[in-house]
């Protein structure tokens, strides 16, 4: 099937809810439908995860009768690719042509940041359920944007603690794409375990897409506690297959997607990994069993964190237009309402947005367990009410600049 092919398909078939919304404009319809442009990766490397994001959203809808806010609701598919370029074309689309009241999406952190100018340029408001980029609430928030799901480094800074505090780690080596993603995944990582008295001894830094992982392998230190590592998708796939057959001993520590319920059963390799994130299907709670057991009866497999992301986003959304009364022509109103919704019933447990519009919420340290013969993010501590400031003053914090490739140095590197 070609993409285009692929994604007309999904915007008319499997993802039918263009159509839902055009019917309801027939006699005795309400007059006004909410038009939502749903931008995010039909095709392109990150594809997989995307197609959890599109089952989240159509969940929702799916439970709330195709409703937000008491209007009828109309979405428009717009596939970015996860490339930046291609994604600035699509919002172009999705607002000049198909003039939608709210962007909803992407997935890729870069497509995100890549969206922000043109987004306050034409004033339109946006819903970001997935894309981690810390400065998008920290030094430079936009007033047009929500972010409903969390910053890179935050579930990190947990990690760190945690694996100098409980597992009493002291000498760490690092991997991770060479991007905005890794680096700030990372950077949380670095700062905090250093912090605490630890050492980092290597980095180590991988490209975007790359099949073998071997050169890079090679230049992780053997005598260090752990291995420290940040990557999702089909990336995450190779990444721990490879370091298993390339007969490395030390543990892995990650950032949560990179155990993400989207690609899990595929890395039986990972059976021991310790990771943090703010969601895992394992997690129990009504709400959770309750979500989990609708999404699987609908899709055939368990939510990941793309899913919950997405459900999480629209619940947000759905609140926060009935919070202006369907009315969502005033932008930054809208956007305001929507940042002053708390949550107390998201599958991931409650949450709510800081002044700076970030989620303060739970993030679960999971082990990587064989539960029934299949794999599980099983829960092994939760932080609850964890910011993206983590444990530090935030005036003092946003004068360092943002984590990137050489920000925190690390202490030991080369020791």
């Amino acid at each position: 099937m070609t993409n285009a092919r692929r994604l007309a398909w999904l915007a008319a078939a499997s993802f039918a809810l263009t159509s839902l919304g055009a019917d309801t404009r027939g006699a005795g319809a309400q007059a006004k439908t909410f038009k939502i442009g749903f931008l995010y990766p039909v095709t392109g490397v990150f594809a997989a995860p995307g197609k959890y994001m599109q089952e989240g959203l159509e969940l929702y809808l799916k439970e709330h009768n195709n409703t937000m806010g008491g209007l009828k609701v109309d979405v428009d598919v717009a596939d970015d690719q996860g490339n930046p370029s291609v994604g600035l074309t699509q919002i172009r689309k999705l607002v000049e042509q198909d003039h939608v009241d709210v962007i909803f999406g992407p997935l890729s952190a870069a497509v995100g940041s890549a969206l922000v100018p043109y987004i306050e340029q034409h004033k339109i408001a946006a819903v970001y359920p997935i894309v981690s980029s810390d400065d998008l609430t920290q030094r430079t928030p936009s007033d047009y944007i929500v972010r409903t799901e969390w910053t890179s480094s935050q579930p990190t800074h947990v990690l760190a603690d945690y694996a100098y505090k409980t597992l009493k780690y002291r000498k760490v080596a690092t991997v991770a794409y060479d991007f905005s993603f890794g680096w700030e995944s990372l950077g949380g990582f670095i700062d905090t375990f250093q912090r605490d008295g630890g050492k980092i001894t290597k980095e180590v830094w991988t490209p975007l897409v790359t099949s073998d992982y071997s050169p890079y392998l090679s230049a992780i230190p053997r005598d260090v506690d752990a291995v420290m590592c940040s990557y999702s998708g089909a990336a995450a796939i190779n990444f721990i297959k490879q370091y298993k057959a390339f007969g490395l001993k030390m543990p892995l520590i990650c950032q949560g997607n990179t155990t993400d319920e989207s690609t899990l059963q595929e890395t039986p390799d990972a059976a021991g990994m310790i990771t943090a994130l703010q969601y895992t299907a394992a997690l129990k709670s009504p709400a959770n069993d309750k979500f989990v057991a609708a999404y699987t009866k609908a899709y055939g497999h368990e939510p990941s964190y793309y899913a919950e992301g997405t459900y999480v986003g629209a619940q947000y959304l759905d609140r926060g237009l009935a919070a202006v009364k369907g009315n969502s022509a005033d932008a930054v109103a809208f956007v305001k309402a929507m940042r002053a919704v708390r949550v107390t019933d998201a599958p991931r447990g409650p949450l709510h947005l800081d002044d700076r519009g970030s989620p303060v919420q739970n993030i679960y340290i999971r082990r990587v367990d064989s539960v029934g013969g299949k794999l599980q993010n099983v829960v092994l501590q939760t932080y609850p009410n964890v910011s993206q400031f983590w444990t530090y003053n935030p005036t003092e914090y946003l004068k360092q600049p943002v984590y990137d490739r050489t920000h925190p140095p690390c202490n030991a590197c080369g020791s």
